[in-house]
């Protein structure tokens, strides 16, 4: 037989209350009754809240890690386990851990694989409790690298400097980890003997007249002689003249004699013969590796024709002609990589990197349309390595083709263009010119110790096309100029792909290929041979400064309760600005304070980011330092982009808006710059037109006239009055001071028209928001005869 009966919890604790009870069934029957063992009920429970709760630890690599936990009184007691980053630690599978019989989780040797949040679980048959995750952080103190060898001494004669660096990388410091103590780079004074010239002593007296009716006397290398790598004398150490005297009698020469002369002339008439051979041969091998290339198209195939609109009735400037290109062939001879430094070997197509093999013969290109050839060379063309480094279709490049009118390429927001002035390129001959702004890590630029790039990485071309005059390539620069402070070099890459120093501001030769006019914030390079520029500086001293924007964007629309404020620090160029602006939309980000300009210093510091006076009723800063930090090297080697560091706020409810506190950025014992920040962050949008990008001029390709502020006539006329030296001073050097530029007089004499290159510079520097009347009244002010000429206004130009 089988029995049940139902009580209710409620029925028992009216009889027993909240005790434990039992319970006991009793069978009888009329032989008798008979009981069963008492089975104890118990109230099962587990409570809320732990004894104890892990908390958040920071520690060190390999260090051991206890986390305790003691659960929540219960009925039955509960069972324990942890959970890393919500996956159940299992101490079976990872030796490194274990759980102790009081519940404490250990691990034994920190690793970074450790860095995660660790929660406590208790459980039992009535509920599972959670504990308060505790976050633990494994970071690593950074360690010194070896140093490196000492650098050679600065000096090439007398006291220098040379230094030896080390990287803070023997580990890296990561997740807040201490920063190496110590200066990464050490100097150290050195000095070089400085070479000597050899210099002859005083001749000897002349000797006694020998047999063969000479004497001669001598002088050694001796006063000084030559040493740490000096000169050696020029000329000979032995002079011989003849002394014929009374006593000295002429004898005939004997048969020995003649056998030495006939000898003589044997041996000069076979050099003659075989000089004369080796010409021809040198002259049949030229015939046969010179080509023909019609103007710059073989060099830009791998680029689309822009195509010339025809112009507006009211707008005369712009140029509407339209070159018959379809039988016209203009052709140039030589290597398309320039030479630099005198003459060099020919450059052979085979080996550079612009071009794949043509073979052999003559190759004469015509404008005329597309063929099947002309799509092979040209796809041909396009797979060669240095046109797959031009971005083409973007933002950061634009092209034209140009004639002998001349024009102007711009890169609109990067304060990049690039000037061609008239008769530049030759009559006859048509280009197509690019213009292209490279991301520092797309081009591998060498630096070499205490070097940081300061301007943009620029590319014009193609390389190898003939120019007349010099081109103005314009860019930005983020240095603070001084020639005691900086040692400034303008870089340019070869064809075959090494970068070389070709011009070291401050000394320029006037005959050279290259000139440089630095200002303030930007460089204007004069250069007749197209190719690949940045402008590289070398700190002489800790005062050599870089000028760094800082900039402050956060989200435009916040829908959860964290809130990123973004602090970028960058180069102080228009291309450095445009590129974080154009991310900053991509990201949804607008501006939240208006910048500032950081001069940060050659002082082996780095940059420090910190944020303070957040209102802790309203907002929590979820930083664990105190401060964040950029390294020195990052900022100073000038190559990386987008440098920022992101401060995390988070809201106490989603109806907090209104948010002010201060951060502050400053190199350690350096310069410093503090922002106040007050604003609503979801009304807010006061500084968001302060980086508003405008169109600079218009289209980026300008042709003929419509590329230049002073007409062509004018410009003529200019030109023709002032080349001309004058007894009065009233000629291009008078002008050259009125606008400032008298530093560059040399340069601009060894030019064939001085005034054109003054005039080329002036349009450089003022294009398109340049005041015409204030160039004019200067000319004016010159005191030529004809200078009411030049006397324009804007309407009349």
């Amino acid at each position: 037989m089988e029995v049940r009966i139902n009580v209710s919890r409620q029925q028992v604790e009216k009889v027993f209350g909240l005790e434990e009870y039992w319970c006991q069934c009793v069978a009888w029957s009329s032989s008798g009754t008979t009981k069963s063992q008492k089975a104890y009920i118990r109230i099962a429970y587990l409570r809320k809240n732990f004894e104890q709760e892990p908390l958040a630890k920071e520690v060190s690599l390999e260090q051991g890690i206890v986390l305790p936990c003691r659960p929540p009184e219960g009925i039955p007691p509960a069972e324990v386990e942890w959970l890393r980053n919500e996956d159940l630690v299992d101490p079976s599978v990872d030796p490194n851990v274990y759980i102790t019989r009081e519940h404490s989780l250990v691990v034994r040797q920190a690793r970074l694989a450790d860095t995660a949040n660790y929660t406590c679980v208790a459980k039992n048959i009535v509920a599972r409790r959670r504990s308060a995750s505790a976050a633990v952080i494994v970071y690593v103190n950074g360690g010194w690298s070896t140093w490196t060898e000492w650098s050679v001494c600065s000096a090439s004669c007398g006291r220098g400097w040379q230094k030896r660096s080390r990287s803070c990388t023997n580990p890296a410091p990561l997740n807040g980890g201490a920063f190496c103590e110590g200066q990464n780079v050490q100097k150290t004074a050195c000095a070089t003997l400085c070479p000597v010239d050899g210099s002859w002593s005083p001749w000897s007296k002349w000797s006694a007249c020998g047999l063969d009716c000479t004497h001669w006397r001598s002088r050694e290398c001796s006063d000084p002689a030559p040493r740490n790598g000096g000169e050696e004398c020029q000329g000979a150490d032995l002079d011989t003249r003849n002394c014929t005297t009374d006593l000295c009698v002429h004898t005939a020469s004997g048969p020995e004699d003649v056998a030495l002369y006939v000898g003589l002339i044997a041996v000069a008439v076979c050099l003659v013969l075989l000089l004369l051979v080796l010409i021809l041969v040198y002259c049949r091998k030229k015939e046969g590796l010179d080509s023909d290339v019609a103007d710059s198209s073989i060099l830009t195939s791998g680029f689309q024709p822009v195509s010339i609109k025809p112009s507006k009735a009211d707008n005369p400037h712009l140029l509407t002609i339209q070159p018959d290109l379809s039988t016209t062939t203009t052709t140039y001879q030589g290597s398309l990589c320039p030479r630099q430094d005198g003459p060099s070997p020919k450059f052979q197509l085979t080996n550079g990197h612009l071009l794949s093999p043509l073979g052999g013969g003559r190759h004469t290109l015509h404008h005329s349309s597309p063929t099947s050839e002309a799509e092979e060379f040209v796809s041909r063309l396009s797979t060669q390595n240095y046109f797959r480094s031009l971005p083409r279709g973007t933002s950061n490049m634009t092209y034209g083709t140009f004639n002998f009118l001349g024009g102007r390429l711009m890169i609109p927001n990067t304060g990049i263009s690039l000037l061609i002035p008239p008769d530049a390129i030759p009559r006859g001959k048509i280009y197509e010119i690019y213009l292209t702004l490279h991301k520092p890590e797309d081009v591998r630029l060498p630096l070499a110790g205490c070097q940081t790039l300061l301007s943009p990485i620029v590319s014009c071309g193609p390389p190898g096309v003939l120019l007349t005059r010099p081109v103005i390539l314009a860019m930005d620069h983020c240095g603070e100029p001084s020639p005691d402070s900086w040692s400034l070099r303008l870089k340019k890459q070869s064809c075959e792909g090494s970068w070389e120093d070709v011009l070291h501001l401050g000394e320029e030769a006037p005959s050279h290929l290259y000139y440089c006019q630095l200002e303030a914030s930007a460089c204007y390079v004069f250069t007749e041979q197209l190719g690949r520029f940045a402008l590289v500086g070398e700190a002489l001293s800790v005062a050599a400064a870089k000028r760094l924007k800082l900039l402050l964007f956060a989200p435009v629309a916040c829908t959860s309760l964290e809130y990123n404020i973004r602090v970028y620090c960058l180069h102080d160029t228009h291309d450095a600005l445009k590129e974080v602006v154009q991310l900053e939309k991509q990201l949804g980000g607008q501006l939240i304070q208006e910048p500032r300009v950081l001069h940060f210093k050659d002082s082996y510091h780095n940059l420090r980011l910190s944020i303070h006076d957040v209102p802790s009723s309203l907002w929590q800063s979820k930083l664990l330092v105190s401060y964040q930090e950029i390294p020195f090297y990052h900022i100073w080697n000038g190559t990386q982009q987008y440098l920022h560091c992101t401060f995390t706020l988070e809201r106490a409810s989603p109806s907090t808006s209104d948010l002010a506190c201060k951060l502050w950025v400053w190199q350690v014992e350096g310069d410093g710059q503090s922002f106040n920040i007050n604003f609503n962050i979801t009304k807010d949008t006061r500084f968001a037109e302060l980086l508003a990008l405008e169109s600079e001029g218009g289209v980026p390709a300008l042709v003929g006239p419509s590329a230049f502020k002073i007409p062509f006539l004018i410009r003529q006329k200019i030109i023709s009055s002032l080349d001309p030296p004058c007894n009065r001073g009233a000629d291009w050097r008078t002008l050259a001071q009125k606008l400032h530029l008298d530093s560059h007089l040399s340069f601009f004499a060894s030019k064939p028209s001085p005034t054109a290159m003054i005039l080329n510079l002036w349009e450089a520097r003022h294009f398109p928001n340049g005041n015409l009347s204030q160039l004019a009244a200067a000319v004016a002010g010159l005191g030529q005869p004809d200078a009411g000429l030049f006397t324009v206004s804007e309407a009349e130009c």
